[in-house]
């Protein structure tokens, strides 16, 4: 009779079929969350610390703010300035330049073979000296912030594809399943305003949305759940069910929490469980979103001179202008992890009717933020990202003597640039060889910029040395900012990565 009521207990009958290691792993961090959970205030449940108690050297910026161009940008026609490609105008690209590298097979069986495709577009050198930034005409506002901008033209990585390379940038790995960069920086920092997110995510408008989005890209992975960004919709409410439904006041909500969480608790106590911590906490953070966001998102105290600086596209909800005017009012109200994502970039066809519907969306945006964060004293303190997956081809996709031509995808280098956060203004890192295809040796000849995963190469930026040093600028060793799962200690630089001091001030 007795066997019988314990197999029919579904719960005693799973604490059963646990292993030793499981119960005694299950035990010990169970005993430390509800430990922890019964030290904090109610009213600190939901704006914990991160789990670095001080960070692992000064840090130089205290935020992120992420533009990340989707789709993968060409170097070629904005930043990567190569006077001799026009030289090689419709030639081939010489062998010895690719040098047997991998191709995609939107151009490897091309009839036209692989055209060498030089920039329509007319650059100026904005800094006169011989680490001056070079911009293409298709960013004239960002022209004119040229000397706070480092430009780093060696960034490579491995990927040729777009999920594999979003996802490879954002997370440290090809594979799906992984943290993202903004739930590490969570994880370890922990947030500034408990009213708000400690990572917030927005998609810009765009007249050429080709790739989606997935919510994996701004997720936990294995981390709590907790530590996931938050994405802010430009129409309707900015955070789904962030309004209370019909008939039910701010009391009322506040009253139902006040059950769920004791409801939690005891769940937290019996089964020591970190997802149901993790569960309080958003539960509360969702509380205090419903009177912080909508104020957040009232731009109507703005002034005429910060919507002259970003143009008037910031008046209108979702474009890229708004999205990076709301980015710096996330940044002064204490949000460390910022993230816009402008889709659109991947140009296999009418390259110059799409990039220069690209560029026009975000050229005054970034130029705006980088000028209004520092006039407001914030950009020493504010690292700034611009970049894509990868870049394009020095070679034409399609016909190149007609408009409709494009580039194809292109891992081997491409161009990103950061501005503030204890980088060096006013230079670019790294070269490429005259077609834009190989990152360059100091005398330009093509090189290998990673012989071994063991070696890291002066004048290269694998995407795992451009994580690491995002990590360092916030006072974290990639090396030591872990989490064990499975058995393993994961990190987002996996076991590669190295900070590019040379770019740091």
């Amino acid at each position: 009779m007795q066997e019988t009521k314990i197999m029919n207990n579904p719960l005693r009958e799973y604490d059963l079929m646990m292993t030793r290691r499981q119960l005694f792993g299950r035990s010990a961090l169970g005993l430390g969350t509800a430990a922890m959970a019964g030290l904090l205030p109610r009213e600190m449940q939901a704006a914990t610390g991160g789990v670095l108690k001080a960070t692992h050297h000064p840090a130089k910026a205290k935020r992120v703010i992420y533009l990340f161009m989707s789709g993968g940008p060409s170097h070629l026609d904005l930043w990567d300035y190569k006077p001799k490609m026009h030289d090689m105008f419709n030639q081939q690209l010489p062998d010895h330049i690719r040098n047997g590298q991998r191709v995609t097979g939107m151009t490897a069986n091309q009839k036209n073979g692989l055209p060498v495709c030089p920039s329509k577009y007319k650059f100026t050198q904005c800094d006169n000296n011989d680490r001056g930034v070079w911009i293409s005409e298709l960013l004239p506002h960002t022209q004119k912030v040229a000397s706070e901008l480092c430009v780093v033209h060696s960034t490579f990585t491995e990927a040729i594809n777009h999920d594999p390379a979003i996802t490879y940038i954002q997370t440290g790995s090809q594979i799906p399943g992984r943290p993202s960069l903004g739930a590490w920086l969570s994880y370890g920092l922990g947030r500034m305003n408990e009213n708000l997110p400690h990572y917030v995510v927005m998609h810009a408008k765009t007249n050429h949305p080709e790739q989606s989005l997935f919510n994996r890209l701004w997720g936990t992975g294995f981390l709590p759940s907790d530590h996931q960004g938050i994405l802010l919709r430009s129409q309707g409410d900015p955070v789904l069910y962030l309004s209370s439904p019909a008939g039910v006041t701010r009391e009322d909500r506040r009253a139902q929490l006040d059950v769920l969480a004791t409801i939690n608790q005891g769940q937290l106590k019996e089964f020591g469980d970190p997802e149901i911590l993790a569960r309080i906490r958003q539960h509360e953070m969702a509380y205090r979103m419903q009177a912080s966001v909508p104020e957040l998102m009232d731009l109507s105290g703005e002034s005429k001179h910060t919507f002259d600086l970003y143009g008037e596209e910031a008046k209108t909800p979702g474009t890229f202008a708004a999205c990076c005017l709301n980015a710096r009012r996330l940044a002064e109200r204490g949000v460390r992890n910022i993230q816009i994502f402008h889709r659109g970039w991947d140009a296999h066809g009418g390259l110059p009717r799409e990039h220069g519907s690209q560029a026009k969306d975000i050229d005054q945006g970034c130029a705006g933020l980088i000028t209004d964060l520092k006039e407001r004293g914030m950009l020493d303190e504010t690292l700034v990202i611009w970049g894509g997956e990868f870049g394009r081809t020095a070679y034409c996709q399609g016909d190149l003597t007609r408009q409709n031509y494009g580039r194809d995808h292109h891992p081997r280098c491409f161009s990103t640039w950061m501005a503030g956060g204890g980088i060096k203004p006013g230079i670019t890192y790294g070269q490429t060889d005259d077609y834009g295809y190989n990152i360059a040796d100091e005398d330009g000849n093509p090189m290998d910029p990673q012989p071994n995963k063991e070696t890291w190469t002066p004048g290269t930026m694998h995407i795992h040395d451009l994580n690491a040093t995002i990590l360092h600028l916030l006072g974290i060793d990639h090396k030591r900012l872990t989490y064990r799962y499975q058995g393993r200690d994961f990190r987002l630089t996996d076991v590669h990565g190295h900070v590019i001091r040379d770019i740091i001030s």
